[in-house]
Formats: C-alpha cells, sequence, structure tokens
C-alpha cells in the first residue's frame, strides 16, 4: 500500500477537526448540549419547539460550510464511485445504526470521548471495528 502523498491534505483535515471541537466545545459550555449530529437533526422535528432553532442553524453550518471553502478558493473534490441505490442503502443502515446505538459517531467519539463517557468509549470502538471489518470484507473477500 503506497500513499497518494498529491492527495495527502493534513493542514485541511487540521483545521476541519478543530473547528468540529471548537464547535462542539461552544455548544456544550454555553447550551450544555452534545454536538451529536443523529441527535441534532432527529431534534429538529421532533424536540421542543423552542430547541429546535440552534439545531437548525447548526445544520445549515454543516450545509454551508463546503460552499464557503469553495468561496475561498480551494476545491472540493466530488467522488461518486458507487451507484446512488448503494448510498441511499448505506445511509438507511447508518440512520438505523446511530438509533440502535444512541448517537452516532460524532456524539460519541467527539463529544463522548472528551467527556471521558465508558459507553461512548465502547460505541466508538464498535463503529471502528465495524468500518475495519467492512472494508476488509468489501476490499478483500468479494
Amino acid at each position: 500500500m503506497a500513499i497518494d502523498w498529491s492527495s495527502f491534505t493534513p493542514w485541511s483535515a487540521l483545521l476541519g477537526g478543530a473547528l468540529i471541537g471548537l464547535a462542539a466545545a461552544v455548544l456544550v459550555l454555553f447550551n450544555g448540549r452534545v454536538f451529536g449530529i443523529s441527535g441534532l437533526l432527529s431534534g429538529t422535528w421532533s424536540g421542543a419547539v423552542g430547541d429546535r432553532g440552534w439545531r437548525w442553524m447548526a445544520l445549515l453550518g454543516l450545509a454551508a460550510a463546503p460552499w464557503l471553502y469553495r468561496l475561498a478558493g480551494e476545491t472540493v473534490p466530488v467522488v461518486q464511485a458507487q451507484p446512488w441505490m448503494w448510498v441511499v442503502v448505506a445511509g438507511l443502515l447508518v440512520g438505523f445504526g446511530t438509533r440502535l446505538g444512541s448517537g452516532c459517531t460524532s456524539g460519541h467519539g467527539v463529544c463522548g470521548l472528551s467527556r471521558l463517557s465508558p459507553r461512548s468509549l465502547v460505541a466508538t470502538l464498535t463503529f471502528m471495528a465495524s468500518g475495519f471489518l467492512t472494508v476488509f470484507v468489501l476490499r478483500h473477500l468479494f
């Protein structure tokens, strides 16, 4: 296995990770809420009416980020390697898994681990192991 050094972008990844951490810290410090995308998204419709505004603003910020990045002069590569049907099925499975696991990778992996939550550690290790296993099966067995 070789690293594609021309596609290796540590600075943008570091900046993105720092901004996610900052957003999670600001939300928990000033609002007492965890920045988990699955909970954020489900609460836009099922949450308390007074609790929906900040959720919609956070989702708007997530959707606007690539466009703002592009306005800064950077290109955002779009790679669609799988048929749309597989993408839809994968999205539904992820949605089911986040409900089953009581949260997503952002909620458990970013916010839960930073709070030293044992439940989030188990969930994150499970997410990672499932991802490793899926890649191994799809790349080496099929």
